[in-house]
């Protein structure tokens, strides 16, 4: 039954999101919410930007009616019966359900942002943005949402602060070709997904299964050639609720010999974290400000090298797969088999590197 209810999550997100697409690309070029072609763009016509929406509504709406509906039928035979399994960890629900709607309100006003930055694209500059992605962090994490690993809390406010940014920023700078992100953030979620159900947290795999699931949806639009983009709102809040689930999140078993573990969201959301990095150092060593858009990012290099749109997606989900998969082992070897696990992970994407620098 416990196996059955996780993929009602999944099919309910993901069947939700894939329905409200149509709507939100009449919407989005009614009301002109497009994002048009240009020197730093790939795609050759204006395409739909309101897809962000698709995936924020529907992970909210599976989480919190899902949510509401179980606690106000607690006390019923059907729910007692039929759904047991999730019944008894009700206790557990409501005791971090002020911590999970801070995350939402987290969420929600990040994609408010993101989709304020959509609707006026060309008004809006990366300073006043990042400032309120900042204020709204520090909000969250001042409510509760932090790591509890470091060495005094304030060093635990400011690793988080700037992990929740950094992430956050991270999944839309990705967000350059049709169904990057939104392929990543199904591959991340659901390995995350994973880990969570070894270690027996429950709840987080109802949430990460909302979160895969609202994200592949929307991929069934997105997908080469898409019907149109999840544009800031969708990308900002992917990248902010991957953030603050993975401080949430524990990777430590009883019998885990070290802290090698506390890494692993690191290498699960790697390929977002090195096209950041990549990208940022591109831009640094050829004195280019860096906030300012460009094609050298991994997926563009990989592009130059000759690859479709569809290959170097595909490419990016692979590596993605086997640098998280291989994460996922952390909590159950050695800390030898974890040092070889991270300098695998490691070597992979100096490959990577050495094969997008062969053609400038």
């Amino acid at each position: 039954m416990r196996y059955a209810i996780y993929a009602a999550v999944l099919i309910q997100a993901l069947l939700l999101s894939y329905m409200m697409v149509p709507i939100l690309i009449r919407l989005a070029f009614a009301f002109d919410v497009t994002d048009k072609p240009g020197q730093r763009k790939v795609h050759q016509q204006a395409k739909p930007l309101l897809g962000g929406v698709a995936i924020f509504f529907s992970f909210f709406a599976t989480i919190v009616v899902d949510v509401v509906i179980l606690v106000l039928l607690r006390e019923t035979g059907f729910v007692q019966g039929t759904f047991q399994t999730v019944y008894t960890l009700l206790p557990r629900i409501m005791r971090v359900l002020p911590i999970l709607v801070t995350v939402l309100i987290g969420g929600f006003l990040i994609h408010l942002l993101g989709l304020i930055d959509d609707i006026y694209k060309e008004k809006l500059t990366y300073k006043p943005k990042f400032l309120a992605q900042f204020f709204i962090t520090v909000l969250v994490v001042l409510l509760g949402v932090r790591t509890h690993f470091m060495p005094g809390n304030w060093l635990d406010i400011l690793v988080s602060i700037i992990w929740i940014v950094g992430v956050t920023n991270s999944f839309n700078l990705l967000d350059n070709l049709d169904g990057l992100t939104a392929g990543v953030s199904v591959v991340s979620a659901l390995i995350f997904g994973i880990v969570a159900l070894l270690q027996g947290q429950t709840f987080m795999v109802f949430i990460l299964l909302a979160l895969a699931g609202a994200a592949c949806g929307f991929l069934l639009h997105n997908f080469h050639p898409s019907k149109l983009f999840m544009g800031d709102s969708g990308s900002l809040f992917l990248g902010y609720m991957f953030a603050c689930l993975t401080i949430l999140g524990t990777y430590i078993v009883p019998s885990t010999p070290s802290l090698v573990p506390v890494a692993m969201p690191l290498l699960i959301l790697s390929i977002p974290l090195y096209d950041t990095f990549s990208v940022m150092f591109i831009r640094w060593r050829e004195n280019r400000p860096l906030f300012e858009g460009d094609k050298r990012h991994f997926s563009h290099r990989l592009l130059d090298l000759g690859m479709s749109h569809r290959q170097a997606v595909i490419f990016i989900y692979l590596v993605s797969f086997c640098v998280g998969i291989a994460a996922s082992l952390l909590p159950y070897v050695s800390v030898t088999g974890s040092i070889v696990l991270l300098i695998q992970a490691a070597l992979i994407y100096v490959l990577i590197t050495i094969l997008i620098a062969i053609k400038k």
